[in-house]
């Protein structure tokens, strides 16, 4: 820690209040990482919308993370943009998978015997990706939690 403790628990102060409200915006966006097997072209339309809606507040308060553990411990900070990159590309791979499924909205559908191995394959694909941005949504949080406990909370 380079800055005067006075200085760094100002900066702390301001990210806290962000993160605060950042925190509550994305609470309100309550996605589910669930895979629902819905046709409906129109619901995968839409889970797409609040899925890049969801995407794009969770990056906005992990970049806000980032920076404020950048400020406090620098060398902590480029293993958790680590976590924010993983995140970010299973993100995109999703959204991709899901744009496959809006051409062919009844590839989602596992007890249709007559379906091709693409179908199969894309049906898999999706919950596996789901899973994967559940998974590392959980650790980025888990590690942001573990970083405030052992460093920012022994400030105040």
């Amino acid at each position: 820690m380079s800055k005067n403790p006075e200085e760094l628990k100002k900066i702390v102060k301001e990210y806290n209040e962000k993160l605060a409200k950042l925190g509550t915006e994305l609470a309100k966006s309550q996605f589910s990482y669930k895979v629902e097997e819905k046709t409906d072209e129109k619901y995968w339309i839409q889970r797409i919308a609040n899925f890049k809606k969801h995407n794009e507040k969770s990056l906005e308060y992990y970049n806000e993370v980032y920076s404020m553990i950048k400020e406090v411990k620098e060398d902590e900070a480029e293993i958790f943009l680590l976590g924010i990159a993983k995140f970010r590309q299973t993100g995109v791979e999703l959204l991709n998978t899901m744009t496959k499924i809006i051409e062919n909205p009844s590839i989602i559908k596992s007890k249709d015997t007559q379906q091709s191995q693409w179908s199969k394959d894309i049906r898999k694909k999706l919950t596996e990706q789901s899973d994967e941005c559940l998974r590392f949504e959980k650790e980025i949080n888990t590690s942001f939690r573990e970083f405030y406990d052992k460093f920012v909370k022994v400030m105040n």
